[in-house]
């Protein structure tokens, strides 16, 4: 078999998506996100949530996008592994990074130990595992995009559902509080984010599709 010719093109695919890629990915950490060297959305207000938006809610779709985007252009068995890696990954690092900031409190708090975090890989696998067997193969759009948000919206009630009942204390009391006191931001924070992802994987499946983007069926 022909070794393909190196093309102008390579470049575009191998060197500037990349760095396009690692850019967004500095902006959203040091410019964006609340807890950023140079934050200028605040960590409060409007501007506040809109951060949170874009830089949690944005980790927490590619988390569940990757084994969403597998689960339907593959199969089952591929979205729920893909899950498992990713939000193994997603809870590993969030978990160092919460019981990070309340190292100092009195009683500390041991997030590898929270269940809801902990939820993050198990609703990984779900998702991928539940689109991959609703969608079973196939490439027509209305049935990715019903397993999709099927999936997505399950996936959403899961987590909120632990998030208000057994969640570390800090993060328990942060989301009946949000219930309590503004339904709309605590809709907007828990659905909102799937219910985007729901739409838009199965978007970027069904023109993957038209490329011949996806694997091999055997």
């Amino acid at each position: 078999m022909e070794t393909p010719k190196f093309k102008l093109v390579d470049i575009f695919y191998g060197i500037i998506i990349p760095l396009i890629l690692v850019l967004l990915i500095y902006v959203l950490g040091v410019y964006v996100n609340p807890s950023g060297l140079n934050h200028v959305l605040g960590v409060s207000g409007t501007g506040g949530t809109i951060a949170i938006i874009f830089t949690q809610g944005f980790a927490s779709m590619i988390v569940l996008g990757v084994p969403l985007v597998l689960g339907l252009l593959w199969n089952k068995w591929a979205g729920g592994a893909a899950g498992f890696i990713t939000g193994g990954m997603y809870y590993v690092a969030s978990a160092g990074l919460y019981t990070g900031y309340y190292a100092s409190y009195s009683p500390s708090y041991n997030y590898y130990g929270d269940i809801s975090l902990l939820f993050y890989l198990v609703n990984a696998v779900i998702i991928g595992y539940m689109a991959g067997a609703l969608n079973n193969g196939s490439t027509k759009f209305k049935r990715m995009l019903c397993a999709g948000l099927t999936a997505s919206v399950i996936v959403a009630v899961i987590q909120t559902y632990l998030n208000y009942t057994v969640s570390l204390k800090p993060s328990r009391d942060m989301a009946v509080a949000n219930w309590a006191t503004d339904p709309a931001f605590a809709i907007l924070i828990n659905f909102v984010p799937n219910i985007a992802l729901g739409v838009i994987v199965p978007i970027i499946g069904k023109v993957m599709t038209w490329y011949g983007l996806q694997p091999t069926r055997h």
